[in-house]
């Protein structure tokens, strides 16, 4: 499971440091794809097979299921680690993404989440927590003391 968050920066050819943490479960080669929020999503080979296969099961004949599918998979990208635990970061990506210079990668369990600093820092991302307590409470999702 991943957690916790990493302030790094993308250097002027696109590479990104994924931290020591992150690479111990997702290893050398791993899968990086459009997010939703305009973040990238970075899943394990294993995790991004399991997904793939769940959007493998959605009608072709349902048009959100085909923009959906065609969203995660055109998007993505395997990307490998190099010697000083960096990724290079596709251009298409780094644009959908908006990295130009400081990133944020975050765990958020299965995944990890790349964002530009200054998204990450944007109220839009997390959002008023009161109402999406609520909102989690209708769902089943209660903090407890």
């Amino acid at each position: 499971m991943f957690m916790c968050e990493y302030n790094h920066t993308v250097d002027a050819k696109g590479r990104l440091i994924v931290p020591a943490r992150f690479r111990e479960v997702l290893g050398d080669k791993f899968v990086v794809s459009k997010g939703l929020d305009h973040c990238l999503y970075v899943y394990s080979n294993e995790d991004w097979d399991d997904f793939s296969k769940q959007l493998s099961t959605l009608p072709l004949t349902n048009k959100e299921a085909r923009a959906f599918v065609r969203f995660f998979l055109s998007g993505a990208s395997e990307v490998e680690v190099d010697k000083q635990g960096r990724i290079l970061v596709p251009p298409s990506l780094r644009e959908f993404a908006g990295l130009d210079k400081d990133a944020v990668l975050a765990g958020v369990g299965h995944r990890v989440e790349i964002w530009s600093k200054e998204r990450w820092e944007s109220e839009s991302v997390i959002g008023d927590m009161d109402e999406i307590a609520e909102t989690m409470d209708k769902l089943g999702i209660t903090l407890t003391q």
